[in-house]
């Protein structure tokens, strides 16, 4: 199987890393070299800059891991030519071209998965045990909060530069940090409705929403995500209220618990003691390639992804317009 990998920053290089490790090693990458990473580890592999030259390789997955901006224009030629695709969430910046992947997934036959990697997470996967068993009773509200320093996501380059930080690379905190709305959904089921207030932190430097407050209606649970660019020391976690109990996950140890009315007491879960942060981007890698070679369904699908790029230009539109978006 021949993976070709678009974007060698620090996701294309974890896939990378993980795809050595589960020992595919027919990769090509294509990139811009505008990266300030170190490149020795990629020295004995091809590399490309230019999409028809990556892609006259012929590979079998395209790995879509470069700026949320470029990532159709990587896909779309891709998905004609009949490869399988795996992207990075956000899945685009808008949804104006998803019409046009549709019809070359269509065309090609290949498939494709989102990777929303904390559906992979072992607490997050109890907590929705927990919510299906009705642990806690009746979900009335699920509050998540992720906030993290920005500049210090990468220390080698200017964050100002990243495609975080920058509006014509599809960055922005909303975008970038949309985890808690997938796995909200993931957990609760369709969003109904969305509102939001954001802003920009002007000590950031940077000229997207780096702090949004959104509000998430499902069907019979009020949700609430707060997101920011400035927190230190970060900060991701979530909490659940039932009408009998109260679900905690804490991304800084991944421990899952419970308040149990019965036993007026906490219980907990606990992760594998092998269990890291690389393990969401294994297993994921994993069931991705269980997928396209027909050995299981995929944990999050292209529609999943396609679903949140909806909602979050919803939450946009809500601000712009000053009201609730019903979806």
């Amino acid at each position: 199987m021949r993976f070709l990998i678009a974007g060698f920053g620090s996701i294309g290089r974890r896939h990378f890393r993980n795809l050595i490790t589960l020992g595919y090693d027919d990769i090509v990458l294509y990139r811009s070299n505008k990266s300030t990473l170190d490149t020795d580890e990629i020295k004995n592999f091809v590399v490309e800059t230019d999409l028809e030259k990556a892609l006259a390789h012929k590979p079998d997955v395209v790995i879509i891991s470069n700026p949320t901006a470029l990532h159709l224009d990587v896909a779309i030629p891709a998905g004609l030519l009949g490869c399988h695709l795996f992207f990075e969430k956000p899945i685009s910046d808008s949804l104006e071209r998803i019409p046009e992947l549709r019809k070359a997934l269509e065309i090609g036959g290949g498939k494709a998965m989102t990777g929303f990697q904390y559906r992979f997470h072992p607490g997050l996967q109890q907590v929705k045990k927990w919510i299906e068993d009705g642990t806690i009773g009746n979900v009335v509200s699920a509050r998540a909060h992720w906030g993290e320093y920005q500049p210090g996501w990468h220390p080698w380059e200017d964050h100002r530069n990243s495609y975080s930080a920058r509006k014509d690379l599809g960055g922005g905190v909303i975008l970038t940090l949309c985890h808690p709305i997938d796995y909200f959904r993931w957990m609760f089921g369709e969003i109904q409705s969305v509102w939001s207030a954001y802003d920009n932190i002007q000590s950031l430097q940077i000229d997207t929403e780096s702090v949004a407050d959104i509000g998430l209606l499902f069907d019979d649970v009020i949700g609430h995500v707060h997101l920011n660019y400035i927190q230190r020391p970060g900060k991701h976690v979530i909490e659940i209220i039932g009408d009998s109990g109260t679900i905690t996950w804490d991304n800084k140890d991944g421990v899952a618990r419970y308040y149990s009315v019965k036993e007026e007491q906490w219980l907990e879960y606990i992760p594998p003691l092998d269990f890291e942060r690389n393990t969401l981007f294994i297993d994921e890698m994993k069931n991705f390639i269980d997928y396209i070679s027909d050995k299981s369904e995929p944990m999050c699908t292209l529609e999943d992804g396609i679903k949140i790029q909806e909602i979050v230009s919803a939450i946009y539109l809500s601000q712009a317009e000053k009201r609730r978006i019903d979806l």
